[in-house]
């Protein structure tokens, strides 16, 4: 079930990309190779969460599954894959509250969250430093940020992907190979670490692929 909330000032043209989502939802297997992981971010999940960059709603069943104790809320800036994230709620029984956002400029007020997910979200968002602001503001004290994100990797690789990522940014939806993400995750001064894992999962070049918790903390 889906509450679809109109457009929030994202410039619809500049995010739609029909092609790639097509292509995401043919070949991304994602309940075989995420399906675990995607499991760790909705593990317990109870109160108010924002799924950050909901896609095409590859977290809705995970959610479903966590319990009734839940208000969840979505934002996807791109409009065809938000037409994917609708027609997954509506396989679930979990309640979406989507909007068409961006994760730099956050339609909630402040201290709104029990718990932000961002499942391979930072490496497309166009100024990340801005979204993790905004996540921090919106997090009430003491919430969580669990992700799923690719990173830049190590020595020659990392050289690789640098080369790679124009190439691929475009044909991969905005994704960035080379993002610093978990650099800028540890060293926000509103968020705490609480864990943080390498996974065993990715093929080159969008490898290593981390999991982990930040706490909001207490002011």
């Amino acid at each position: 079930m889906t509450d679809c909330t109109p457009r929030h000032a994202t410039g619809e043209g500049r995010f739609s990309r029909p092609l790639f989502t097509a292509l995401y939802d043919r070949f991304m297997p994602d309940r075989f190779l995420i399906g675990p992981h995607r499991e760790y971010l909705a593990a317990g999940l109870s109160g108010r969460v924002l799924d950050l960059g909901a896609g095409n709603g590859a977290m809705f069943p995970y959610a479903a599954d966590a319990g009734d104790d839940l208000e969840y809320h979505a934002v996807e800036p791109d409009p065809t894959m938000r037409q994917r994230a609708v027609q997954k709620a509506a396989q679930t029984d979990l309640r979406v509250h989507l909007r068409d956002a961006r994760g730099e400029s956050l339609p909630y007020a402040a201290d709104s969250f029990d718990v932000v997910l961002s499942g391979a979200v930072f490496c497309t968002i166009d100024d990340p430093d801005a979204a993790l602001d905004e996540v921090a503001r919106v997090l009430r004290s003491g919430g969580e940020l669990r992700f799923l994100e690719h990173v830049r990797n190590d020595g020659w690789r990392a050289r690789a992907q640098d080369r790679l990522t124009p190439l691929w940014e475009r044909a991969a939806g905005g994704c960035q190979l080379n993002r610093e993400t978990i650099e800028r995750f540890v060293g926000h001064d509103a968020l705490d670490v609480l864990e943080i894992e390498r996974t065993g999962i990715g093929l080159f070049p969008a490898t290593p692929i981390l999991r982990g918790r930040l706490r909001r903390r207490t002011e």
